[in-house]
């Protein structure tokens, strides 16, 4: 049986990325980020991209990216590590995404 509480379960269970309303009001959905190459200290760093939906969630209007959440020595292990995380980070990753967007400024 496959633990959906987690984003790898999620993933694994229903074949689709999870969904989330964010704290501006807007739906999103979560996917993950893996560095391609490894860091100075030779790690690789998995983040979290959400999508921002529109109203009628049909068409994509942006997105956010989360810091990075964790770190492997492996892109395998990054992918594990992120993959572990629970719906209750992934969502607090989201909730801090979109704060700090929403403190930078129009250019």
């Amino acid at each position: 049986m496959t633990d959906d509480a987690t984003l790898g379960g999620y993933l694994a269970k229903h074949k689709r990325p999870p969904a989330f309303g964010g704290p501006d009001g807007a739906a999103y959905s979560a996917d993950v980020l893996i560095d391609d190459e490894p860091d100075d200290a030779g790690r690789f760093g998995a983040a979290l991209l959400f999508v921002r939906w529109s109203a009628d969630g049909t068409v994509p209007q942006g997105h956010v990216e989360s810091d990075y959440l964790v770190f492997g020595a492996t892109r395998a292990e990054a992918e594990l590590a992120v993959h572990a995380l629970s719906l209750h980070d992934v969502k607090a990753a989201l909730d801090a995404a979109v704060e700090a967007g929403s403190r930078r400024p129009d250019w």
